[in-house]
């Protein structure tokens, strides 16, 4: 391991980098070497250890560097991204899983760009991938971009959560990580900061992620579609959103509850389908009379 350098730019933000693990002893040298290669080093590391037993609590006990290391029973990512959240001590908070990578510069970008643009409270940039050992393009529905880019969210994650750094503000406002999910938590949160306010998104690539392992929370479930929808329901529920974001999510649910409707019933999940089916119908509703949708209780 690198012993990090104490770089940083007079005048620039104080920053938090944190990296949540579970498992990945394999992986995570890798990620918290790109924060030790970093142009800019941030002001403070937190590793939250949820509930490894592969030896990573001893393998940190060992570093060389200065980190904060925090070990939990096992939560899952999101409590224990609200666990670094909790303790953070920087203005703004840069988050790294464990299977990807910073690239160099990233955040020496990142603090320069916020710093022209004071009104924004979430950053995020482009991303180089890796598929099992090769470099691979990502597909037109993974595009990047930035400003009011809540449509954009609804389909699908289109945010990484390695590539964004946020405004410790936003969780004091919009909540944390919800740990009711176990997968999707992540477009759940771009979704209630996106549905609120811009963002500011950098075209060039900020970090590395490296696809194709087996214990990608994309292949432990099946369905993932059931994740966004319950994400998109507490949305309805719990955001007052301007009119037409209203309709776009009425309309997203649709969609998503038909496609998971149909996996139900191939899989034989008679019954489930059947529920999803009502929940269906109640949104279809809802957008035949948009008024309705105001007040009613999703």
């Amino acid at each position: 391991m690198v012993l990090l350098q104490k770089m940083r730019f007079i005048g620039m933000p104080e920053v938090t980098a944190i990296i949540t693990t579970h498992n990945r002893l394999e992986l995570l040298p890798r990620a918290l070497e790109s924060i030790a290669q970093q142009t800019h080093q941030p002001n403070e590391i937190i590793i939250v250890n949820d509930g490894s037993t592969d030896g990573t609590q001893a393998w940190l006990q060992q570093l060389d560097i200065n980190v904060k290391v925090i070990n939990q029973p096992q939560q899952g990512i999101s409590a224990a991204r609200n666990t670094a959240i909790k303790v953070a001590k920087g203005q703004w908070l840069a988050f790294l899983d464990d299977d990807d990578s910073w690239l160099p510069d990233k955040l020496e970008k990142q603090l320069k760009t916020i710093t022209n643009s004071p009104e924004h409270r979430l950053c995020h940039g482009e991303e180089i991938w890796i598929r099992n050992g090769k470099r691979v393009n990502a597909m037109n529905k993974h595009r990047k971009q930035g400003g009011w880019i809540f449509p954009q969210c609804l389909p699908l994650c289109v945010i990484s959560p390695s590539a964004a750094m946020i405004h410790q503000s936003v969780f004091d406002e919009l909540g944390l990580f919800d740990e009711e999910l176990p997968a999707c938590e992540d477009y759940d949160m771009w979704l209630r900061i996106c549905a609120k306010e811009p963002v500011l998104f950098i075209d060039t690539p900020l970090i590395t992620k490296y696809g194709g392992h087996d214990d990608q929370l994309s292949r432990k479930y099946w369905g993932m579609d059931r994740f966004r929808i319950q994400a998109l329901e507490k949305l309805l529920d719990t955001l007052t959103l301007r009119e037409d974001y209203r309709i776009l999510t009425l309309e997203m649910l649709v969609e998503k509850i038909n496609i998971y409707c149909q996996g139900a019933k191939k899989r034989g999940k008679t019954a489930e389908a059947a529920e999803y089916e009502s929940r269906l119908r109640q949104y279809q509703a809802l957008l035949a009379n948009p008024k309705d949708s105001m007040t009613a209780c999703c």
